[in-house]
């Protein structure tokens, strides 16, 4: 694993206030070399079969799930949960060889529509799974609905605070919306709080690609268990943490859930830390970073440590500095994700002249950065696009959008592409 962090400063000046931003690149390491045995992973699918799935949305999801059966090992574990009104385990989470994929096929395709929505029955359920076979690479839950949730929990911070508490054991998990009726509110949560990826699949083909995209990362996953810990410094008065991950106050400072990681994969984290003003030149500590991860296949615990510190100057000296323009596109491409955000939230309430108001801020800030690179511009690009279709598309398809959006940016991932994340490989002044 490569870990780079960039200060957007490293000088301040004595007996100031400041506030100084680290910009922390991860890199995973690469995919094994062909030929090499790689762990068992664990796999559990669980699958909205509500009347509403009824036709080409129970086909689509079905059909991904027979391609998933075709493409696992027979030491993976694989379980399938189906939820209407209560959950139905499928196929309980065991190695598919002992299921035999003639009788998982045959499960798969007996799966057939039914009655209400209580995806919270089916999380769960899937969730006991999940636990249950975890090897020690863990576990992927996928969820799959395209209803909004009417029975059992439906608050989306609780749903979350069990998408945590799970990632804490090792299950991540992922989520994937078809059409236009789910509530992307809970899987948005489900998914930032089980560090997986949300996906919008508007036609029921979508969701098969976003369903093989996820299996395309699992089988490529080279580190998990990953996790930052910021320990900061004796002087610090405040630590904020742009992205929207998960993450838990300890002892030492923040704790922040990062999950797996996937053969090259390329995550970018801003954190910044209150500095008060410091009383005596020379150098002071802001932070440590620590950031633990297991690699695969070896399973083999990696701890890297990453001191962060700046020079203390006097303020003639230091009011010359330039902050680093490459923390701040990054700082301000987290940023906007708040206008996205705000557009929804007008969209929900029927105001599209706000929501289009919050996309053209969001538009403004991001077309007005300086030295733009290719992630600036793609945003953009976005969100010229997104003020577009608020015309042309009704309100459920471009807060589906917005959301699906905000949730991949969020997690800073920049070098895989899963169920529509945006692409964007470093520029060379940026390896």
């Amino acid at each position: 694993m490569h870990v780079n962090a960039h200060l957007d400063v490293d000088v301040v000046a004595l007996e100031q206030d400041d506030t100084v931003t680290v910009l922390l690149e991860l890199q995973a390491p690469p995919a094994a070399v062909p030929g090499t045995a790689r762990p068992p992973h664990t796999i559990v699918v669980v699958l909205d079969r509500s009347g509403s799935m009824e036709g080409p949305r129970l086909v689509a999801a079905k059909a991904a799930l027979l391609s998933l059966i075709d493409r696992l090992d027979p030491t993976d574990r694989l379980g399938v949960v189906t939820f209407d009104d209560e959950a139905q385990v499928v196929l309980s989470a065991r190695a598919l060889g002992d299921h035999g994929k003639e009788h998982a096929t045959s499960a798969v395709r007996g799966i057939v529509s039914g009655g209400m929505t209580d995806l919270s029955s089916g999380y769960l359920r899937g969730l006991q799974e999940a636990r249950r076979a975890a090897g020690d690479t863990g576990a992927t839950l996928i969820l799959l609905s395209d209803g909004e949730a009417n029975s059992g929990i439906t608050d989306d911070v609780a749903l979350a605070s069990l998408a945590v508490d799970a990632l804490g054991r090792g299950v991540t998990t992922s989520t994937v919306g078809i059409g236009l009726g789910y509530d992307e509110t809970i899987l948005v949560a489900l998914a930032s709080g089980g560090s997986g990826n949300h996906s919008f699949a508007e036609q029921p083909e979508a969701a098969a690609t976003a369903v093989a995209n996820e299996i395309d990362g699992l089988l490529t996953k080279t580190a998990q268990a990953a996790s930052l810990l910021v320990k900061p410094g004796p002087q610090v008065s405040g630590i904020t943490v742009l992205n929207d991950l998960p993450s838990t106050r300890t002892d030492d400072g923040i704790l922040i859930e990062l999950g797996d990681f996937y053969a090259d994969e390329v995550r970018r984290l801003v954190i910044a830390f209150d500095v008060p003003g410091r009383p005596a030149l020379g150098v002071a500590e802001v932070a440590e970073l620590e950031f633990r991860y297991v690699e695969l296949p070896q399973l083999v615990e990696h701890v890297v440590r990453v001191p962060l510190a700046v020079n203390v100057l006097p303020g003639d000296e230091a009011a010359g500095r330039v902050r680093s323009p490459e923390v701040e596109r990054e700082k301000l491409l987290l940023t906007v994700q708040a206008a996205k955000k705000r557009s929804e939230d007008a969209l929900r309430e029927g105001d599209r002249e706000g929501a289009r108001s919050a996309l053209l801020e969001g538009h403004e800030m991001i077309a007005g950065a300086p030295m733009p690179d290719a992630s600036t511009l793609a945003e953009s690009t976005w969100f010229l696009e997104s003020l577009g279709l608020l015309d042309e598309r009704d309100v459920d398809y471009n807060r589906k959008r917005m959301s699906s959006s905000r949730s991949k940016m969020s997690r800073g991932t920049r070098a895989r592409s899963a169920g529509g994340e945006i692409q964007v490989e470093p520029t060379d002044g940026e390896r």
